[in-house]
């Protein structure tokens, strides 16, 4: 008889958040389950990790850890000290909010899946676009499985974790999904200055999400059109259409 798949399940909203338990309850149908998440939210972390102070586990139960560090350190550690062998398959999320388009690069989510990537195993990110806790998971739980169960079956190229966000949308009322290409989109940046009683600024970072982009090839086309989007994303940051040009540079010492 083969192995169940071994399935490292992850975060960056912390091992509490209702998001990673229905993952968790999706991934226990189709494999073998290890969870290893943040101990609290660490959302907006991109791919931060803990160089500068030590990092500690606590286990929750037969197959629950809690990391003290980032959710890039929750897979690393998951890797090196925690799991018997090399998952089949890391999933991150259910993310309590959006990663689509530039999000992706500030993204805890995405960062612990592209971790997983780097290390060779295949990954998925999946984000659902309610922000609150108390989200329904109703929808997402039927697109997580289908799309993990592809990836079990059919692996991944080399480099490539998937970036997938669900509507906040009824389950009737999801199209299907979309593969898709990263919207070209950035922050507005506003920044609410206070101060502290003693006369010190402080400042609370807010802002407004905007789409450049009119293409109905991206994932912020499918999202707004009742699709659940789905991004093939490379961690290679090489932009190589430039390396030609830039060969025909002349550099003097």
């Amino acid at each position: 008889m083969t192995k169940k798949p071994l399935i490292l399940v992850t975060n960056d909203d912390g091992i509490a958040a209702p998001g990673i338990i229905a993952l968790t309850e999706v991934m226990q149908t189709l494999g073998e389950v290890v969870v290893v998440a943040p101990d609290s939210p660490q959302s907006g972390m991109g791919h931060a990790i803990t160089l500068n102070s030590t990092l500690h586990i606590e286990k929750i139960s037969d197959y629950q850890y809690s990391c003290s560090g980032t959710p890039a350190d929750c897979v690393k550690i998951a890797v090196n000290e925690i799991l018997g062998r090399r998952p089949d398959l890391c999933v991150s999320g259910i993310n309590h909010g959006s990663n689509s388009s530039i999000n992706v690069i500030y993204s805890g989510t995405m960062s612990a899946a592209i971790e997983a990537g780097i290390e060779g195993i295949p990954a998925i990110g999946f984000s659902n676009l309610n922000y609150n806790w108390d989200a329904n998971f109703d929808a997402s739980k039927i697109h997580v499985k289908s799309i993990a169960k592809n990836v079990l079956e059919h692996g991944l190229a080399q480099g490539v974790v998937l970036n997938v966000n669900i509507p906040n949308i009824d389950k009737e009322a999801i199209k299907g999904v979309k593969i898709c290409r990263q919207a070209r989109g950035n922050w507005k940046e506003e920044f609410d200055k206070r101060q502290t009683p003693q006369g010190k600024d402080y400042y609370w970072l807010s802002g407004r999400f905007e789409n450049y982009d009119k293409g109905e090839d991206t994932d912020e086309w499918a999202l707004k059109n009742g699709y659940v989007s789905l991004v093939p994303v490379q961690f290679d940051l090489t932009a190589h259409h430039c390396i030609q040009q830039l060969n025909s540079w002349i550099f003097n010492a």
